[in-house]
C-alpha cells in the first residue's frame, strides 16, 4: 500500500513538472521523481512477492501473475491506440501532465485494493525489510542455487533489451510515421493480453521450464530478424515481418517475466523469500546499467546486430536454466 501510495505521488509530480515547468529545472525534478518512483517500484517488488507467497497457494500463483499481466496488456492497448489517433499529434505538456496526473491517480485504486487483501496471522511480525535483506548479499556465493536463478535471470534481461532495437530497426526500415509506436505498444499489448494466462498456467507446472522455452522463443526471434534482415532485406523491409517479430518478443519476454517472478517466489519462502527478492532486484539493477550498454554497438553492427547478440544471451540463459531445481 505504501509503496503504490509513493508510486502514485511520483507520477503526480512528473504530470505537475510537465504541466508546470521548463528547462533545466523540470528535467532535475523529473530526474528525481523518476528515481524516487523507481524506488518506490521496486519497495513494492519485494512485498509483493512476498504477499503472494504467503497468500495465494503454489500451484496457484503463476495463474495469477499471468492474469495480471494479461490485464496490464489490456491497459497497454488502450494507450496504443490513443498514439495511433491522430489527437495524439497533438499531444501538448499540458494535455500529457493531465494523462500522468490521472494515470497516477490508478495506483491509489490499487492502494485500496490491496488493502483489502488478507495477510495471514503470524507472518507479519518478524518480516525482514528490503534494506536488512541486502545486508545478506554474501548468499550470492553461499546458495548456490539462488545464484544460478539469478545469472539466469540476468542472461534473461535479453527480451526486455531487445524490444527497443526492434522498434529502431523498424524506424530504419520504415521512417517514422506517426503510428509506428502506437503499433508496437498494440503488438506489445496483445502478446501480453494472449500469451500470459498460458504462461501463468505453465507456471503453476513448471516455472523453471517456462523460463527456458521464453528464452528459446527470445532467441529464436531474434536470430531470425539478423538473418532476415542481413540476407533478405526485402522481406525485412515489408510491412508485416518486424510487427509479427517484435509481437513474437512480446510472447516470449511475458513467459519471462511471469516464470522468473513465479519461480523465485517459489524458491523461498518467509524471510528468505525477502532476501531473495531484494537482493536478485539489486543485482539485476546494477547488471542493467552495465549491460544496457550493448547499444553503444549500434554503429558497428547495426539494430539488427544487436539484436543477434541478445539473441546469443537467450541461449546462454536457456542453457543455464536447465541446471536450475525444480521448485
Amino acid at each position: 500500500v505504501i509503496g503504490c501510495c509513493g508510486q502514485c505521488l511520483c507520477i503526480i509530480g512528473i504530470g505537475l513538472t510537465a504541466w508546470l515547468l521548463e528547462g533545466k529545472t523540470a528535467g532535475w525534478m523529473l530526474l528525481l521523481l523518476i528515481t524516487l518512483f523507481s524506488l518506490a517500484r521496486g519497495f513494492n517488488s519485494v512485498v509483493s512477492k512476498d504477499v503472494l507467497g504467503k497468500t495465494i497457494p503454489k500451484n496457484q500463483r503463476g495463474q495469477l501473475t499471468g492474469w495480471a499481466t494479461s490485464m496490464a496488456g489490456l491497459l497497454s492497448i488502450a494507450v496504443g491506440v490513443l498514439l495511433i489517433l491522430p489527437v495524439a499529434g497533438r499531444l501538448d505538456e499540458s494535455l500529457l501532465g493531465v494523462l500522468l496526473i490521472g494515470a497516477g491517480l490508478l495506483w491509489l485504486v490499487a492502494a485500496a485494493i490491496y488493502s483489502r487483501v488478507p495477510e495471514p496471522a503470524g507472518e507479519t511480525g518478524v518480516g525482514r525489510s528490503a534494506l536488512e535483506a541486502l545486508q545478506r548479499l554474501n548468499i550470492l556465493i553461499s546458495d548456490k542455487p539462488f545464484r544460478r536463478f539469478v545469472i539466469t535471470r540476468a542472461l534473461l534481461m535479453c527480451s526486455a533489451l531487445s524490444a527497443p532495437f526492434y522498434v529502431a530497426l523498424a524506424q530504419q526500415n520504415y521512417g517514422s510515421p506517426a503510428y509506428l509506436l502506437g503499433a508496437f505498444v498494440i503488438s506489445a499489448g496483445i502478446a501480453n493480453l494472449v500469451s500470459a494466462p498460458f504462461w501463468g498456467r505453465f507456471a503453476d507446472v513448471s516455472s523453471k521450464r517456462v523460463m527456458i522455452a521464453a528464452a528459446l522463443v527470445t532467441s529464436s526471434a531474434g536470430l531470425t530478424t539478423l538473418l532476415v534482415d542481413a540476407q533478405f532485406h526485402n522481406l525485412s523491409a515489408t510491412v508485416w515481418f518486424l510487427p509479427v517479430a517484435y509481437f513474437v518478443l512480446m510472447v516470449a519476454h511475458s513467459g519471462v517475466r511471469v516464470g522468473r517472478k513465479t519461480y523465485v517466489v517459489n524458491l523461498a519462502s518467509g524471510n528468505k523469500r525477502t532476501d531473495y527478492v531484494a537482493i536478485s532486484n539489486t543485482t539485476i539493477g546494477v547488471l542493467l546499467l552495465l549491460v544496457g550498454t550493448v547499444g553503444l554497438l549500434t554503429p558497428l553492427v547495426g539494430n539488427a546486430g544487436v539484436i543477434g547478440l541478445l539473441a546469443l544471451m537467450g541461449l546462454g540463459g536457456a542453457a543455464l536454466g536447465t541446471s536450475l531445481p525444480d521448485v
